[in-house]
């Protein structure tokens, strides 16, 4: 919806310089993407600073907004630029969280999963859901996927504005700890936010633990509709803070009972009970399943509707995903790239398996290094842990393999190192036999591999499939 710059300018507090009587009908902080109309907002990233192509904007670009630079394109100067970005694109974009149910869902591991619970929920409860996050912008079967979990503001409120005209009445969203700390969510309304869990995480980018917890903690300022899982003892710290619906007193789950893709419970919520029948196996399931259940209660949704569209939430791409190919023995491929992840994934593994338990794991290059011996010590709850590549980036993966191979030392696994990540699945699933689970950590969903600078297509679903298909031959 077009804005008038001095409007605009007046909302974020800024200044403007030059001339002053321009519309604006976007908002984007990448200038190549700057158009007739197009506000360029000049971010400082990691590497780049956007004031650095206000001068390579396209003719027609309509303003900028700026610490202040030389430039013949109307300005609005801001001390934060970043901070500014949010509230101008919900702005420009017609405010359009204010006519979507956005749904928030915070924490290190279960985010991907809580949001498609939500979103099947809601779609159960006659809403058109959308669910955005790590796999992509979900909408029924379809998947258009994003470059990062939590798009920036930019990008975020103008595909919130597209879904609203599209006939999209909610969003699940996931909302990541760097979505938080650089401002992605400004401008967002949230008609209830969701708390997981937290763990080591991300601290190539955060100071430290705390750090990374009061970053994740800035989303339930936002919003005072609080559903937080108090079995994590982060989320009790959260919950001493904030009012809340607490998941482990106000909702429960009783009666649990799993298989490799089932998982049956009754589910307490508000003083009534109702079974509960989830296509999905792995214990660790039911607490997503509760931050779900919670998050559709404090909207209004009712028991019996929530136990519904959780019987109907559609497989999660690489969350204890199985892989059947007519084999004697499961296999099963998984996100897990943390060591209470990697913990909780084993754990589920061997409550449903009568043999060994053998898993395939690697370590990001380039990332965390500090968690991979606790990964490693992890792994070792296995019989056996094939360790290899997971994306190493730039980092030589036989110094990762060193480091997780440290953390495997005093336990009983039986470990084999091999770094070729397709000869590591291979070998994994040719140990394999009658009863025995296989379990393929850390890429989950992911259809590539970054090697040295390069992409490669690489999906672990697909290439245990393939080799599964090749043993039957």
């Amino acid at each position: 919806m077009p804005e008038q710059l001095v409007r605009l300018a007046k909302e974020v507090a800024g200044t403007i310089v030059g001339h002053p009587d321009v519309t604006i009908t976007d908002v984007t902080h990448d200038s190549r993407s700057a158009t007739a109309g197009s506000l360029f907002v000049a971010v400082e990233g990691a590497s780049v600073d956007g004031h650095d192509f206000v001068g390579d904007l396209p003719a027609g670009s309509a303003a900028c907004v700026t610490r202040v630079v030389d430039t013949d394109v109307p300005q609005v100067v801001v001390e934060d630029t970043r901070r500014a970005l949010g509230p101008l694109a919900h702005l420009v974009h017609g405010r359009p969280s204010d006519h979507l149910t956005v749904i928030g869902v915070t924490g290190t591991n279960g985010k991907t999963s809580v949001s498609y619970l939500v979103s099947s929920i809601l779609q159960a409860a006659g809403y058109s859901p959308v669910c955005i996050g790590t796999t992509g912008v979900v909408r029924g079967g379809l998947r258009q996927p994003l470059p990062r979990t939590t798009p920036e503001a930019s990008d975020l409120h103008r595909l919130l504005a597209s879904l609203r005209d599209d006939g999209v009445d909610s969003v699940a969203l996931e909302v990541s700890s760097h979505a938080l700390a650089l401002h992605r969510v400004d401008g967002v309304r949230f008609a209830a936010v969701g708390f997981t869990n937290l763990s080591r995480d991300h601290l190539d980018f955060h100071r430290d633990l705390d750090d990374y917890f009061e970053t994740k903690a800035r989303l339930f300022d936002r919003c005072e509709t609080r559903v937080i899982n108090v079995g994590d003892p982060h989320g009790q710290r959260l919950a001493d803070r904030y009012s809340s619906l607490e998941v482990g007193h106000d909702v429960l789950a009783s009666n649990v009972d799993t298989t490799i893709d089932s998982t049956s419970f009754d589910l307490h919520l508000g003083g009534v009970a109702v079974p509960v029948m989830l296509p999905m196996g792995g214990r660790f399931m039911v607490e997503n399943c509760l931050v779900a259940a919670g998050l559709a209660m404090v909207i209004g949704i009712e028991p019996s509707v929530i136990a519904a569209g959780l019987a109907e939430a559609p497989k999660v791409p690489g969350r204890f995903e199985p892989i059947d190919a007519r084999q004697d023995f499961a296999v099963i491929v998984d996100y897990a790239h943390g060591p209470e992840s990697v913990a909780a994934v084993i754990a589920s593994a061997r409550d449903l398996t009568p043999g060994r338990v053998i898993v395939v794991l690697g370590a990001g290059g380039d990332r965390d290094r500090e968690k991979r011996q606790p990964m490693g010590r992890a792994a070792a709850a296995a019989d056996v842990v094939v360790l290899t590549s997971d994306n190493p980036r730039w980092e030589d993966p036989s110094g990762i393999i060193a480091q997780l191979r440290a953390g495997t030392e005093g336990g009983n696994a039986d470990v084999i190192e091999e770094p070729d990540r397709r000869a590591a699945i291979e070998g994994a699933l040719g140990l394999a036999g009658s009863g025995d689970t296989v379990l393929i950590l850390g890429k989950g969903h992911e259809t590539t591999q970054e090697v040295a600078g390069r992409t490669i297509p690489f999906d672990d679903s697909d290439v245990a499939r393939s080799i599964l298909e090749e043993m039957h031959r």
